[in-house]
């Protein structure tokens, strides 16, 4: 078994998504994570999708890029997260993917900075995210897909920073179609022991997304890829790996190395 490998659409040069495919599979990519953005965008795209659909373009995920995320201090910008969401989940769904993710919030609030106590309690944050994933897992349900949360590490947001946060919130609200992401260089930063963390997570881990320790593209900083990887397939892990960091160097030479830096990680470790 081998794990495929989607690059993030705007890590990719090339005029559209079929150019940006054809390039990603020349490099040894399996397919392209889109990036959704605010106001409703990636509905906005169904023509270009539907094209890239067509052209065997693969799109298994889609990752939220706004400015604010269901777990907002400020309930009208909460909604609009979700209805954004929402909105992602159907696209990805008539693409043929598998789902849409998003962190709780992203540079709202950390408690490792000034004035360190949120304006709202620990069960309010709770609250307000069980009843978004709630929402947004039915919706998910309903069309066939998977809304995947992710956590971050402290400095970039309050709410969920392990795995184990957000399995406990998934847990919560009791559905199939709410699974976690792993990122690996949030866990690098937030995991004692990234391997037991995979391993507590796995009933509700549906997607990975890879950097590398310094966020820049694996190869590039000092994480074990085939520790990580050998894990991923000691636990049957059946979903995608994300690529989503900087590049250092040369774009395209980037992404190739990081290609096979993650490929050559996984046969050393399925025929062992």
């Amino acid at each position: 078994m081998t794990i495929p490998i989607a690059c993030q659409e705007q890590l990719l040069p090339g005029a559209d998504l079929i150019q940006k495919h054809a390039l990603a599979v020349s490099l040894g990519y399996d397919g392209i994570e889109l990036r959704g953005r605010a106001d409703f965008a990636l509905a906005r795209r169904r023509p270009e999708l539907r094209r890239a659909r067509a052209a065997g373009v693969a799109m298994p995920t889609v990752c939220v890029e706004m400015d604010h995320f269901l777990g907002d201090f400020d309930p009208a910008r909460s909604r609009d997260a979700v209805a954004n969401l929402r909105s992602q989940l159907s696209v990805i769904a008539e693409l043929g993917g598998i789902g849409a993710m998003t962190p709780a919030a992203w540079g709202m609030f950390s408690r490792r900075l000034p004035p360190f106590e949120p304006p709202r309690s620990a069960a309010g944050d709770r609250q307000v995210l069980v009843d978004a994933l709630g929402e947004l897992g039915e919706h998910a349900r309903a069309e066939g897909v998977t809304l995947f949360l992710e956590p971050l590490n402290r400095y970039e947001d309050h709410m969920v920073n392990r795995l184990e946060d957000a399995v406990a919130l998934c847990a919560t609200v009791g559905l199939p179609s709410v699974r976690v992401v792993a990122d690996t260089f949030h866990m690098n930063i937030e995991e004692d022991d990234v391997h037991r963390a995979l391993r507590a997570a796995a009933p509700y881990l549906g997607h990975v997304q890879v950097s590398d320790s310094n966020r820049f593209q694996p190869g590039a900083g000092h994480l074990d890829w085939p520790a990580l990887l050998r894990t991923l397939l000691e636990l049957n892990y059946r979903g995608w790996l994300a690529l989503e960091c900087r590049l250092r160097g040369d774009p395209v030479r980037a992404l190739q190395q990081a290609a096979t830096v993650l490929r050559h990680a996984q046969p050393r470790q399925a025929a062992a």
